[in-house]
């Protein structure tokens, strides 16, 4: 018979591990890699800038529009939001997952 305490732990557990899911699903979702620009004679030009094992990539993206800089700025953001958080809830899962394999009943 499960102990009150752990019935909570076990609903957080899989609250955790929804949400959990859900962020590596938003986080798939934005672009790989951050802006970058370039001066070249003179020129601004903007490249994608990713890691592919042990060297950076460049993508060309060309000269970009105001609004295109900031939607690039925007994901980011949510994507440094959502790496803190999904380490945040790794930590998490990791505890209640000890916390269950506990052999009384709390």
């Amino acid at each position: 018979m499960k102990g009150a305490i752990k019935g909570v732990l076990a609903e957080e557990l899989q609250n955790s591990l929804r949400m959990e899911k859900e962020y590596k699903i938003a986080l798939n979702k934005l672009p790989k890699g951050c802006l970058s620009l370039k001066n070249i004679k003179g020129h601004k030009y903007y490249y994608l800038v990713n890691r592919e094992k042990d060297k950076l990539r460049y993508v060309y993206k060309g000269k970009l529009s105001d609004d295109q800089i900031k939607k690039y700025k925007e994901d980011k953001e949510y994507k440094d939001k959502y790496r803190k958080s999904l380490s945040k809830l790794k930590k998490q899962v990791k505890f209640l997952r000890s916390s269950l394999r506990g052999k009384a009943a709390v």
